[in-house]
């Protein structure tokens, strides 16, 4: 009989079939190479239980933002196309489709080189947006800023937003040696200022958060001895974010005044806010602060300092 039959053809099976499901499963959404690593530059996003909202709500506020500040993002001509004779669903031969294809290949790869792009964090409740030709201390400080002063409520997922200018291995030594010259603009003399270090790592276990505290610190005395700690206001907060093998940091301002970047806690009424205004990041500032965008020009900036060693 048939259903007799049925047990045994779900058994004929290849033993590797439900392996490969599972591991399809697994695999991150949105494909290959799209996983935070070192040599990105980003916004790091805390949220509770609903990564996917997250994201969404993401992809929202740094459009609405990045389009206020960095005007309208530039597509390549052929993606406007493209949705355009998707419109015109009408074109049934080959050629035509063959065409759309191409296209639709070309455009994915394309997207890839969008100003946001969310990649896979390697921690759970954090989403990681990787930016590409701005600043993303800069936007992030404005995003706060703004909604420190008008109070309106924006997001309901995501809870903190952390502006990440420069990743590299979490060791010790890449740690050292990428902080000497990252810490540069803002520490280095005649540059000074206050500063704490604020430190956390996740799904990593070979870090000591002392050990790095006491390192970086101590990189930003040598780079100017008049640098000082200041654990209630400091001008600096340095943002150390660690996870699994990737270190991932910035250098913000305002973060008690903006409540640890969080976009939720921000938009409350407190005392304190009276007081106290938020530091303008002026265009000069940020000019000091541009980091070499492409692998080429990071790579030759370190050759160059490897020949002045």
């Amino acid at each position: 009989s048939m259903a007799a039959a049925e047990p045994a053809a779900r058994k004929r099976r290849p033993k590797g079939h439900f392996a490969a499901a599972a591991g399809r499963a697994k695999r991150p959404r949105g494909g290959g190479g799209r996983q935070l690593e070192a040599g990105m530059r980003g916004i790091l996003i805390t949220c509770n239980m609903n990564e996917r909202k997250c994201v969404g709500e993401a992809y929202s506020l740094l459009g609405e933002y990045g389009d206020l500040l960095y005007g309208p993002e530039q597509f390549s001509d052929h993606e406007e196309r493209l949705s355009g004779s998707e419109r015109e669903e009408d074109e049934d031969d080959v050629e035509a489709a063959l065409k759309k294809e191409v296209g639709q290949i070309r455009a994915s790869t394309e997207q890839k080189l969008r100003r946001f792009q969310s990649v896979e964090s390697g921690a759970n409740n954090v989403v990681f947006i990787r930016t590409r030709g701005i600043e993303p201390e800069n936007l992030v400080h404005h995003i706060l800023k703004d909604m420190h002063t008008t109070k309106k409520k924006k997001t309901r997922v995501i809870l903190r937003m952390l502006p990440i200018s420069g990743t590299c291995k979490a060791f010790m030594e890449d740690m050292k040696k990428y902080a000497e010259t990252f810490f540069e603009p803002w520490f280095k003399a005649p540059n000074k200022g206050t500063f704490q270090i604020v430190y956390k790592a996740r799904n990593n276990s070979h870090m000591s958060r002392e050990e790095v505290i006491k390192e970086l610190a101590g990189i930003v005395g040598s780079l100017n001895p008049e640098n000082k700690v200041d654990l209630n206001n400091p001008q600096y907060t340095i943002v150390v974010e660690i996870i699994k093998n990737v270190c991932c940091l910035s250098v913000v301002r305002d973060y008690v005044l903006f409540r640890k970047y969080n976009l939720q806690e921000v938009v409350k009424s407190n005392k304190e806010d009276i007081q106290q205004t938020p530091s303008n990041l002026t265009e000069e500032q940020n000019s000091k602060v541009v980091k070499p965008e492409t692998e080429e020009e990071e790579m030759s900036s370190k050759e160059v300092k490897q020949e002045n060693k």
